[in-house]
């Protein structure tokens, strides 16, 4: 299915701005676009003009942050607007080929699906599906995980200066690859051949550790700090952080993938300093603490992508009108900026090796010397309690050569532990980092220049599609669990559908198309190739009988659930329709355009139409044809 013309619809929404500018733009002799400073801000400020049929000229206005001087700066060189269309093109591309995978596939696998027996929508998409794989694959490895024993072996040390608690070191003959012994007997005899025995110190070494403030934050990153803190939804912490931006004032724009900020705007720390106290005098001892002439590594121009990290402004904020979501996100933000005008949290890290009856143990101690930025982050509170953790001990002061004493040797039985499943946050954190699963180190290196699948902006809107999609289900409102029906599309899927490595190739076309080398027509024919092969294929295995989606118990549960909401769902539609209460047939293998809900056949009395199911939150039509 390609369209013979790409047609674009104006949203309800959107409408109301657009007939201004439209009008604007019949008296006008040049046009300069001021959209985001990138392939995607460049596509949807074209869109506007073609739709518009405006042939006049056109300047581009580049720049990433919107303080005076930045913008004054940018107004002064202005770029002529033929050297960033190619942009548009890519933009394009990137758009339609997304579009063709998504219609085409997810209607060709939902109508197997439903010949198989499941009514729900089986959507597919390029960023989508290798989404939902992370899910599957990490659902598949707990299941099949086996735990392995292991023993690990702690002695009190005891010298001239204090006592300390080191770890066995097992010899390679009986560890395995991460050095664990998993031979009980050895470690007993281990026990049995130090217990009260002397050594000598092999290693003393402390070194002062200087780290620097984590820097500012963009949305990803917010996401998976308030998943992690407060099991916040990553459509919910969007939600949030939009409001402090558009609403409140407090936030500079959200949807940014970048943490660096522009060096223009260090001037202006002092005054968002005073205003962040000035809005909340609980924090005020924070910045008169803190040093706005101290410049981190935050302030970086040549890294600025098309937005800055997100900061507070300089504006007065009501702390005390802003809801439980907005604080929480209010407070973790502006802490991250006022971090920057701390020094390094420093802390002397201690390392003692010893060797006892051939036997080598390690101790390690952290001592914390200046709290730095810390006193400004402060601590999360599922961090806050400390648990058995070595680095945490204060080690006395001894010496190479020194005699060291084992008083009490102490075995302890573990298991290897399966890999935790996945919250949004993590997941979210995985689409970003998904290039370290492909194998070609060219892809790789692409798909970690362009922050791995999905963007800021709809990461979240992925995942929560494939929630209300039932392929993926929370877990007591923390965990991300796959259904019966996600392992299944997953595994009926091809190879290229479900790999990141697919949006590697994609970007680096695109790319090409956006410096000229390559066009938009090539990249549409050849994708349209690929997708006709992966249908015909679907298609085969039709006419073969096979199909991924039959006899699953769950799946037939799932159904009868689906078709009692597609009854109650044809139920409103006839109320809709009609006082008569007009028949309403839903078709689930026809996925609403809009939204992705089943499609409803519903009559009026300009005749029958297809209409949403999830009306009135969405409300698009089809004509039947």
């Amino acid at each position: 299915m390609t369209p013979d013309v790409w047609k674009l619809e104006l949203t309800k929404r959107g409408g109301k701005q657009f007939k201004v500018i439209k009008e604007l733009l019949k008296g006008a002799s040049e046009v300069v676009l001021a959209t985001d400073a990138d392939r995607e801000g460049e596509t949807i400020g074209r869109e506007v003009l073609e739709r518009c049929r405006y042939r006049g000229k056109v300047s581009r206005l580049w720049l990433s942050a919107l303080d005076d001087a930045s913008i004054r700066k940018a107004l002064s060189a202005l770029r002529p607007g033929q050297q960033t269309e190619p942009l548009y093109q890519a933009g394009l591309g990137r758009a339609r080929a997304d579009w063709l995978v998504g219609m085409n596939l997810t209607r060709a696998y939902t109508i197997i699906g439903r010949q198989g027996g499941y009514g729900g929508v089986l959507s597919v998409g390029r960023v989508q599906t290798p989404t939902l794989k992370l899910v599957v694959d990490r659902d598949r490895q707990i299941e099949n995980f086996k735990p392995v024993d292991y023993f690990d072996v702690t002695v009190l040390h005891r010298v001239a200066s204090g006592a300390f608690n080191a770890k066995w070191i097992p010899q390679k003959q009986h560890a395995d690859d991460e050095g664990r012994c998993l031979d009980r007997a050895v470690a007993e005899s281990v026990i049995q051949k130090v217990q009260g025995q002397v050594g000598k110190v092999t290693k003393a070494e402390t070194k002062r550790v200087k780290e620097p403030p984590p820097q500012p934050l963009e949305l990803s990153t917010l996401q998976q700090e308030a998943s992690r803190r407060w099991s916040m939804s990553a459509k919910k912490t969007l939600e949030v952080a939009q409001s402090l931006y558009e609403k409140r004032k407090a936030v500079t724009y959200p949807r940014t993938d970048c943490r660096f900020l522009p060096t223009e705007q260090f001037k202006d720390a002092s005054k968002v300093l005073q205003a962040m106290a000035a809005s909340d005098p609980s924090i005020t001892s924070l910045v008169q603490n803190a040093n706005p002439k101290l410049r981190s590594k935050a302030w970086n121009d040549k890294k600025i992508t098309a937005h800055h990290a997100i900061i507070p402004t300089a504006a007065k904020v009501k702390i005390e009108s802003l809801s439980r979501e907005e604080s929480l996100l209010y407070d973790l933000i502006r802490r991250h900026y006022l971090a920057q005008f701390f020094p390094p949290f420093e802390y002397d890290a201690t390392i003692i090796d010893t060797l006892v009856c051939e036997e080598a143990f390690r101790a390690t101690g952290r001592v914390e010397k200046a709290p730095g930025w810390k006193q400004a982050l402060g601590q999360p509170q599922k961090e806050a309690k400390s648990t058995d953790n070595e680095d945490s001990q204060s080690l006395p002061s001894v010496q190479v050569g020194e005699d060291v004493r084992i008083e009490k040797a102490e075995l302890t039985a573990k298991q290897t532990k399966p890999p935790n499943r996945y919250t949004e946050g993590t997941l979210i954190q995985a689409m970003k980092s998904v290039g370290k699963l492909v194998e070609d180190p060219r892809l790789r290196k692409i798909l970690r220049e362009t922050s791995g699948i999905g963007t800021e902006a709809t990461r979240a809107s992925i995942i929560e599609t494939l929630l209300k999609r039932q392929l993926l289900a929370n877990e007591g409102n923390k965990h991300l669990i796959s259904s019966p029906a996600a392992r299944a599309l997953v595994d009926a899927l091809p190879h290229s559908v479900t790999d990141p490595a697919t949006t590697a190739v994609w970007e680096q076309t695109l790319d090409d198309i956006a410096n000229g080398s390559s066009s938009l027509d090539e990249f549409l024919g050849k994708s349209e190739l690929w997708l006709n092969k992966l249908i015909g294929n679907v298609k085969k295995r039709q006419e073969m009988g096979i199909n991924p989606f039959h006899n699953l118990p769950e799946l037939a549960i799932a159904t009868r659930s689906r078709r009692l909401s597609s009854r109650r769902a044809a139920s409103a539609g006839a109320r809709r329709g009609s006082r008569k209460a007009n028949a309403a047939m839903v078709d689930p293998s026809r996925a609403c355009t809009q939204c992705g809900s089943a499609m409803v056949r519903r009559k009026s009395k300009h005749g029958e139409f297809w209409g949403c199911s999830a009306y009135p939150k969405c409300r698009h039509t089809m004509p039947i044809a």
